[in-house]
C-alpha cells in the first residue's frame, strides 16, 4: 500500500507548482491509499521570508492567510475524494528559532490538524536548503569552514525542535548534507561529536514513538542516498525505530517521485516493515505494514 506524508503544491507554496487538487488526483491515479497534505506552516518574522517570497511581495500576514486557505481546500478535497483515497491534513513545520515551538502548539490547537512533519530548514536562522550560496554562508558563518561543526549545530538545533514539538513524522532527518560534498559529508557525520548528536536525536524520537520518513526527494538533489542515509538507517533499525515513506512532492508530477529507487533502497537497507499514519475512530494512529518490499504496488510503478 503506497503512502506519503510530506507534500506541497504551487497553489500554497512559492517553490512548488500546480494545484493541490491535481496533486490529490495524481496520488489517486498512481494508486496511493493514504496521502498526507502538509503545506509549510507560516513564518512569523519578516526576516524569515525567502527571497522568492519577498519578490512576490509576501508578508507574514499573507503567509498565514495562505495556510488557512490551504486548510479549507484540503478539507474540501478530503470530503470530495473520501471514497478514493484517505487524505490526512497536516503541516511541515519550521523551527527557525525556539519561539516556533509556541507557534506549532498554536497551530495544532487552533487548526486541529492531524499531524506535523518536523523539519529543520535553517541552522542558526540561516536557510540551509534554499541555495548552495546560502549553504556556503552557513558553513562559513556557523562552521567556520568546518563541515562537522555545521553538522553538529544542525543536529543540536534539530534536537531542540524534537524536544519542543515531538513531531509525528520526522522530516528529512539529515537534510544538512544537501549541498555538501558527499564524501566529506560522510566524514563529518562520523566525527564523534556529530555521531553522538545523531544517536541522541534518534533515541529521543524512538522514545516518544515518532516515525522517521524515508524521503525520496534527496535523489532529485543528486545525493546517493535518500534521507536519511544508510548509516543512520542502520542506527534507527538498531534502536527499533519506525520508518514511513515520503515523496516530498512539490507538484503533481512529483507524486511518487523516485519510488522505483525507493523500492531498491528499502531492499538494500534491509527494511521489511513500514509504518503509516491513518485515522482510527477520529484520531490518527500509527499502523505497521509488514513485508513492504513484496507489496504488489511496486510492480505498478513502471506503468506510471
Amino acid at each position: 500500500m503506497p503512502f506519503s506524508y510530506h507534500s506541497h503544491s504551487g497553489q500554497f507554496c512559492h517553490h512548488g507548482y500546480g494545484k493541490l487538487e491535481d496533486v490529490v488526483k495524481q496520488a489517486i491515479r498512481k494508486g496511493f491509499k493514504v496521502y498526507g497534505l502538509s503545506e509549510h506552516m507560516p513564518r512569523f518574522d519578516s526576516n524569515h521570508l525567502y527571497p522568492e517570497e519577498i519578490q512576490a511581495n509576501c508578508t507574514t500576514s499573507t503567509l498565514a492567510t495562505a495556510y488557512s486557505a490551504f486548510l479549507v481546500e484540503a478539507r474540501r478535497l478530503q470530503e470530495v475524494y473520501k471514497d478514493q483515497i484517505e487524505l490526512l491534513i497536516g503541516a511541515e513545520i519550521e523551527f527557525i528559532d525556539p519561539s516556533y515551538a509556541n507557534h506549532v502548539r498554536d497551530l495544532r490547537k487552533s487548526h486541529t490538524i492531524d499531524y506535523v512533519v518536523g523539519s529543520l530548514h535553517h541552522t542558526h536562522s540561516i536557510p540551509i536548503d534554499f541555495s548552495p550560496e546560502l549553504y556556503q554562508h552557513a558553513l562559513e558563518h556557523i562552521g567556520k569552514g568546518k563541515l562537522d561543526a555545521l553538522f553538529k549545530a544542525y543536529f543540536d538545533e534539530q534536537y531542540k525542535m524534537l524536544l519542543s514539538v515531538k513531531p509525528e513524522v520526522v522530516g528529512h532527518f539529515d537534510l544538512i548534507r544537501i549541498f555538501a560534498d558527499q564524501t566529506k559529508a560522510s566524514v563529518a557525520l562520523n566525527q564523534p561529536e556529530v555521531w553522538e548528536a545523531v544517536v541522541r536525536n534518534v533515541d529521543f524520537v524512538v522514545s516518544y514513538g515518532g516515525v522517521f520518513e524515508i524521503n525520496s526527494r534527496a535523489w532529485k538533489k543528486g545525493l546517493l542516498d535518500a534521507y536519511p542515509q544508510r548509516e543512520i538507517i542502520k542506527l534507527i533499525q538498531s534502536k527499533g525505530g519506525k520508518f514511513t515513506l515520503s515523496d516530498d512532492c512539490h507538484g503533481p508530477n512529483d507524486v511518487g517521485m523516485f519510488y522505483d529507487k525507493l523500492h531498491q533502497y528499502l531492499k538494500d537497507t534491509g527494511i521489511k516493515n513500514i509504518h503509516y499514519l491513518t485515522k482510527r475512530n477520529g484520531a490518527v494512529a500509527v499502523e505497521e505494514l509488514e513485508d513492504i518490499v513484496t507489496d504488489p504496488f511496486w510492480a505498478k510503478i513502471e506503468h506510471w
